[in-house]
């Protein structure tokens, strides 16, 4: 199985590998990787999500060889290019602006292929987060989100899971920067402030460039006082890297509003459940089950 896109799960789907991150955070699972091997595509600036999937293999048991991510950009098509390494990998995880890319090896591959990020969207993330909100809030489907920001791969991954779990997701930003048609999931806003009094758990992204203006970030930035308009029991859970006095400022980050670099603590185990899901073992029975064949 595939991991390319939130969307292409069930509800079902997402909540099984939500009790296998639950058992994996609780009790680990050292030997089930025992003998596999991962070939990992990441580029050089990549920290947490390169950090935490490598970590986790090894953890499991398993072995990780690692390459540019420019190495899928050759003149040799990628049919082949996944048709040999199968031949010594049991799955491939992908960083690359290209989804396309991902696509065209999961279309040829019969061996997991899993979306660390791309330009198109950034699902283990954005499954993550929502784990650990669902830590923190054990109503998390009944609560308000808010995106503040563009249109761009985190948001995009938003909407899916609010599409596909029925979350209330609003997005707020200038004028043209929708994610598309409003839908009974998703709303767009262009006023912070009185999207922000409906808000339970507050989102962002680093900016891009032509949004990095004055203007912009005096209408949209998050601040401790805006933060205060929010409802009762509100985090905000910036997508790193976040830049402080741009889409949020210093205070706010300070402030125990800021749940971000503790939320991330439970990406490693959500990214091991995903693996693991991958490659056919989609319970804790399944678990306990391989377990019992080391011992």
């Amino acid at each position: 199985m595939n991991f390319l896109s939130i969307s292409d799960f069930t509800e079902t789907q997402i909540g099984e590998i939500f009790q296998l991150t639950d058992h994996l955070q609780t009790h680990g699972g050292i030997e089930l990787l025992e003998g596999k091997t991962f070939a990992l595509f990441f580029p050089d600036s990549s920290l947490r999500t390169r950090i935490t999937f490598e970590k986790g293999i090894k953890q499991l048991g398993g072995d990780c060889l690692l390459f540019p991510s420019e190495s899928l950009d050759k003149r040799e098509e990628l049919e082949d290019v996944i048709q040999y390494l199968e031949n010594w990998v049991d799955g491939v995880i992908v960083r690359h602006p290209n989804f396309s890319k991902l696509q065209q090896l999961s279309k040829h591959a019969s061996i997991p292929i899993i979306n660390a990020m791309t330009s198109e969207n950034h699902p283990c993330e954005i499954l993550s987060d929502l784990y650990s909100i669902r830590k923190k809030r054990s109503n998390y489907t009944e609560l308000v989100y808010t995106f503040v920001g563009p249109a761009n791969n985190i948001s995009k991954s938003w909407m899916e899971i609010a599409k596909l779990l029925n979350l209330n997701f609003n997005h707020v930003c200038v004028k043209g920067y929708e994610l598309g048609e409003e839908t009974p999931n998703y709303k767009f806003h262009t006023n912070l402030e009185n999207t922000l009094g409906i808000s339970d758990i507050v989102l962002t992204d680093s900016l891009p460039q032509i949004l990095r203006t004055d203007e912009y970030i005096a209408n949209y930035q998050i601040t401790l006082k805006r933060m205060n308009l929010a409802k009762q029991q509100a985090v905000l859970n910036p997508c790193p890297p976040f830049f402080r006095n741009e889409e949020v400022s210093e205070d706010v980050i300070s402030s125990d509003y800021f749940v971000g670099h503790h939320f991330k603590k439970n990406l490693l185990y959500v990214q091991q459940a995903i693996i693991l899901y991958c490659m056919g073992i989609t319970s804790v029975t399944d678990i306990l089950l391989k377990l019992a064949l080391y011992r």
